[in-house]
């Protein structure tokens, strides 16, 4: 890992637009799911579509996507020899922005504030990375399927600690808004050095290398990759600004949290002895019941009075499931 001496001529630095366009679409997804999430947050959706298992493989796919760019881009920057100082410059740059968004989800989402996500992953990923880009490709295939796997098989207790969570080797999930661990994550990078390593020669001179975007769109996506950091950093932001003012200019949609008080109440019902088809059917009747009465959806905790009101709809709900109601 050396950089050229100071007789040797600089290296071109044009940048290939077909890799850009990539991560300028990867950007485009990425922001689609966050619009998604800040829908259902914000319950401008039944529910939060972000967050069923269609959506966690999306993003799962997002960001395996990011970050095998990433493992392809320290290949086309550093392959011939690394550039300490902008790769240096890089680094703060985004280990910064992790440390930022750390911070202000610490404030905005303290229950489940953003402590390695994928600024975070990318940053430690590139450090550790660097050295792959300059063995053969089969050690980073090697390490890539290593680390992928490496969840499946080394799972602790003592991995479990708040500590270490960063590793993603434990048995629990921390309550995080963003969590992406170096294992299996770190693996994606080394994917992407072992495939740029294996397709640089051909890429070098090809067609694609030699492709420009010219279309409107093309150049858009182009540049936003180019500049994936500040899109990253922005667009966040801006959605939910944009959601929040929709939410009070809207309220919330009629049938947000529906799903979710449902399956808790059948969930609370069956641990306190109910019967499980009652459960059920009263779940219906008392959300139904709730929202008659004014009770469903205002965001704020139930007075004493409220909650008196709610505990006796829920009572004769259930009862009239059981078919155990008095007659009027």
């Amino acid at each position: 890992m050396t950089a050229p001496s100071p007789s040797t001529p600089p290296r071109p630095s044009r940048r290939i637009d077909a890799v850009d366009l990539a991560r300028g679409a990867a950007l485009a997804a990425m922001a689609a799911y966050h619009a998604l999430w800040d829908l259902g947050f914000l319950q401008l959706t039944p529910l939060n579509y972000a967050l069923t298992p269609m959506g966690r493989l999306a993003a799962h796919g997002i960001a395996g996507s990011f970050l095998l760019l990433v493992g392809a881009g320290l290949v086309l920057a550093n392959g011939d020899g690394v550039r300490w100082r902008s790769f240096a410059l890089r680094i703060a740059r985004i280990g910064g922005a992790a440390l930022l968004i750390t911070a202000a989800t610490r404030i905005a989402f303290p229950q489940s504030y953003i402590f390695f996500g994928i600024l975070h992953c990318i940053a430690v990923s590139s450090v550790l990375g660097l050295p792959f880009v300059f063995l053969p490709a089969w050690i980073a295939a090697l390490g890539a399927l290593a680390v992928l796997l490496a969840p499946r098989v080394v799972v602790h207790p003592l991995l479990d600690a708040p500590e270490f969570y960063f590793l993603g080797l434990g048995r629990g999930l921390p309550d995080s808004n963003d969590w992406v661990p170096l294992f299996p994550w770190f693996g994606m990078v080394l994917a992407g050095i072992a495939l740029a390593r294996l397709l640089r020669p051909a890429l070098s001179g090809s067609a694609l290398a030699r492709w420009r975007a010219r279309h409107a769109l093309a150049r858009g996506a182009a540049f936003a990759g180019r500049h994936s950091l500040a899109v990253y950093l922005i667009h966040q932001p801006v959605l939910l600004a944009l959601f929040t003012g929709l939410v009070t200019l809207t309220g919330p949609h009629p049938k947000a949290g529906l799903a979710s008080f449902r399956k808790d109440y059948v969930a609370h019902c069956a641990r306190t002895g109910g019967e499980a088809g009652a459960c059920r059917i009263a779940a219906r009747c008392t959300a139904d019941a709730l929202r008659q009465e004014g009770l469903w959806g205002s965001g704020k905790p139930y007075s004493a009075e409220e909650r008196a009101r709610a505990q006796g709809l829920s009572q004769r709900c259930y009862e009239a499931a059981e078919g155990t109601a008095p007659p009027p």
